[in-house]
């Protein structure tokens, strides 16, 4: 039986490389759409958590994930010979940062790289990871190539780039439209047929490298309109203008204008690394993205501006940031999520253990962060007594089950830098 027919019956075998925040969904929905699916994964624990029906990623369901693997739908393996059995591959490993800020590629290297003994003819291989453009030709192709199998002949190439936003019930797998770009007409072809099984509509582009770019653009948009913000926040603070105020009354234009809030910086995969994937890849061509990487750096710049406001306003009070006890109120990127991937949170933190604060967080989705300095720390219960022993309570991450009525009434100083506080007016609160 041809690819072609096993995908439009369903009864081929996917392998999922990479069995986090987006391949563990995208394995799940894959299983529920009645493909046996295989996830690779180097960690241990999360194949084990898989394979006992578990999960671990916060808009995955046990029932769900139990009910697939019961099935036989689903399985977890670190051994990368199951890719010899699977029709179609699908890769969605991280994508980082180096600490220079450039493009990581280690991940997507070895992913495709351990792919290579085991890739044989017919199968389709597809790319989800966030990368800059080029990366599926210019990068994956060939290494797949030292197989002997010729790309587009032998075996199908394409990129799909994946569309998650964490913890938003309402913009699942199933409810965004899929991007896809093949290195020829029938790659396009057989990766459309492969996600039209799991996605409301497939969007076929011309090429794998205008899909990638298309990723980029999206979030380098969004993170060009949140630097926009933050920036008129900086200036709002010098008038002595609310700039909450102004985004709101300038919401009710019903055309031309699109809501962006201010905040202590970016996070998550996408919109804090994209921008710099497609400056590096800019230069390339000799052409460099200075609208894009001053975005980039605008927003770099935050957790600095929340450290300035805090270090102002304990000196009001009469304190200095040196031996202040600092709270922090949330390291998710965003709220109700457990993902601290760049979260703006964990440079905060950072700076405040340099410039000699006593640091503790809460966040009840991440027990526990790892950072350079000061290395392991735990999240700390939001009793009273932690507020009240606080010298500045910084919110960070607007968490639903905070009592932040609590935080304002116990806590000496509180900084707000997601206006989570905009009802609760008191002369112990700074807004961002």
């Amino acid at each position: 039986m041809d690819l072609e027919m096993k995908l439009g019956n369903r009864t081929a075998t996917i392998l999922v490389v990479g069995l986090g925040y987006v391949g563990l969904p995208l394995a799940v929905e894959l299983g529920r759409a009645g493909f046996r699916v295989i996830g690779l994964d180097t960690d241990a624990d999360r194949v084990a958590a898989v394979n006992r029906g578990t999960s671990y990623i916060d808009d995955v369901q046990d029932d769900v994930t139990g009910a697939l693997v019961a099935q036989g739908n689903l399985a977890a393996t670190q051994d990368p010979s199951g890719a010899a059995g699977a029709d179609a591959v699908i890769i969605c490993v991280p994508t980082p940062l180096t600490r220079a800020k450039q493009p990581d590629l280690s991940y997507v290297d070895a992913a495709v790289g351990q792919l290579v003994p085991h890739l044989r003819r017919g199968q389709l291989i597809v790319l989800e990871s966030t990368t800059y453009p080029g990366t599926t030709e210019e990068r994956v192709k060939p290494i797949l190539e030292r197989s002997g199998l010729l790309a587009g002949r032998d075996f199908h190439l394409a990129f799909s780039p994946e569309r998650l936003d964490p913890g938003n019930a309402q913009r699942s797998i199933r409810s965004v439209p899929k991007i896809v770009g093949g290195l020829t007409p029938r790659c396009a072809e057989l990766a459309c047929l492969l996600y039209q099984a799991i996605s409301p509509k497939v969007v076929p582009v011309s090429s794998c490298t205008v899909a990638e770019m298309v990723k980029v653009y999206e979030n380098v948009f969004r993170n060009v309109n949140i630097a926009l913000v933050n920036e008129l926040t900086l200036l709002c603070e010098r008038m002595g203008l609310d700039v909450w105020e102004i985004i709101a009354a300038a919401a009710t234009k019903p055309y031309g204008f699109m809501a962006f809030y201010p905040g202590p910086g970016v996070g998550g995969h996408c919109i804090p690394v994209d921008p710099y994937y497609l400056a590096a890849k800019a230069r390339e061509y000799d052409f460099h993205a200075r609208f894009i990487e001053l975005a980039a750096t605008v927003n770099d710049s935050m957790p600095y501006y929340v450290i300035s406001r805090a270090t102002q306003a304990l000196g009001a009070h009469g304190k200095t940031l040196r031996g202040a006890r600092a709270l922090v109120l949330g390291v998710a990127y965003k709220k109700d999520v457990s993902d601290a991937r760049e979260s703006p949170s964990l440079k905060i933190i950072e700076l405040l253990g340099k410039r000699g604060a006593v640091v503790s967080y809460h966040d009840p989705f991440v027990p526990q962060i790892t950072l350079p300095n000061p290395g392991v720390l735990a999240s700390t219960p939001l009793g009273d007594d932690v507020l009240a022993a606080a010298d500045c309570v910084i919110i960070a991450t607007d968490h639903s089950g905070v009592d932040y009525a609590r935080v304002v009434e116990k806590t000496r100083l509180v900084i707000d830098t997601r206006n989570v506080l905009h009802s609760r007016p008191a002369p112990n609160v700074v807004r961002l």
